[in-house]
């Protein structure tokens, strides 16, 4: 039976510490681990990754090539619908809600619904992006979807206010530029 007694730690789980500098025939003598003289040995004396001595580094010299589109991408706050479970039938679940109960955290673009798990009551659930299994489940259990203003709906299509679906007059009547011709030239000489 464990008692208060016979209480101990795992095998393998603590360690001797290591003694340094208790002479050369303790293993750890001398140098105290730290090889010989020099940056490395000296207490917080550190390199940093990819220093070359003051040399140019190698991801300084090698040409960048291509276009990188992680500067532009967007991060999207994750939700699964077994999440939502946590409010209470009814609720009007958006970004601030999200944020108090410390569902999503940090700097993202917007939140995306996805649709693991099951949801037992209804909710109003305001949201970016969700994923039509998600979407699904909601309604299912009697909840309403709605996507932020100025999203991208279901399909992939942009919402539009009206003033801008509607083409202007003087757009709709305007003629088209005619193309300029270009010589070539490459014509052989005759």
């Amino acid at each position: 039976m464990m008692r208060l007694h016979n209480l101990r730690p795992r095998p393998g789980s603590r360690h001797r510490t290591k003694r340094l500098g208790c002479g050369e025939s303790s293993g750890h003598g001398k140098t105290s681990g730290k090889g010989s003289k020099g940056q490395k040995a000296r207490s917080g004396g550190s390199i940093r990754l990819g220093f070359e001595g003051g040399q140019m580094p190698l991801i300084r010299r090698l040409p960048k090539r291509g276009f990188n589109n992680a500067a532009f991408h967007k991060h999207y706050a994750v939700v699964n619908v077994s999440d939502l479970n946590a409010f209470k039938a009814g609720t009007v679940v958006n970004e601030q809600l999200l944020r108090e109960s410390n569902l999503v955290r940090g700097h993202f673009v917007g939140i995306k619904i996805l649709g693991e798990g099951e949801l037992k009551h209804d909710l109003k659930v305001q949201v970016d992006k969700i994923s039509t299994t998600a979407r699904e489940k909601i309604e299912k259990a009697g909840g309403t979807v709605t996507l932020r203003e100025g999203r991208r709906s279901e399909k992939g299509e942009a919402e539009v206010a009206p003033s801008e679906a509607e083409p202007d007059a003087a757009a709709a009547t305007a003629k088209p530029r005619p193309k300029k011709k270009t010589k070539s030239r490459n014509k052989k000489s005759e």
